[in-house]
């Protein structure tokens, strides 16, 4: 089987999953997404030529940016006026890294990402056990 195959069996399996997912599991793969970008970024920093750096940058501020435009602002009160807040202070940095790369802002916003991450898909965890025991 060639890779391209592989590639597109893969993308539909991707595909899948998300239009299965719960709106917690949605969440998590957006800050998946975003993870991944960063991360991308974060090893394209030495690079002369930082045109893979910004696609990774700007594939990261869009899943931020689709994170901040969802969110339920009457539903989660103060919690997602604080969320609001630190998604529009990252889509800031990773501004400012598209024109001046720096490995340790890179590296801070990937810490924070990760611990939202974490809990969002723990949240999601608990959300879908609870799910499933009410279904079954």
């Amino acid at each position: 089987m060639s890779y391209a195959a592989v590639s597109k069996q893969a993308t539909r399996y991707k595909e899948a999953e998300l239009m299965s997912a719960s709106p917690g599991q949605l969440v998590v793969a957006i800050y998946d997404h975003v993870l991944v970008n960063l991360t991308r970024a974060r090893l394209r920093c030495g690079d002369l030529d930082g045109s893979n750096r910004s696609d990774a940058l700007d594939r990261a501020r869009a899943g931020v940016t689709e994170l901040l435009v969802t969110l339920d602002r009457e539903k989660g009160g103060a919690l997602a006026r604080q969320l609001g807040s630190l998604y529009t202070f990252w889509l800031g940095e990773l501004s400012v890294l598209g024109i001046k790369p720096d490995p340790d802002r890179i590296d801070a916003i990937l810490r924070m990402v990760t611990d939202l991450r974490g809990a969002f898909a723990e949240a999601a965890s608990v959300t879908g056990t609870e799910t499933a025991r009410a279904v079954s």
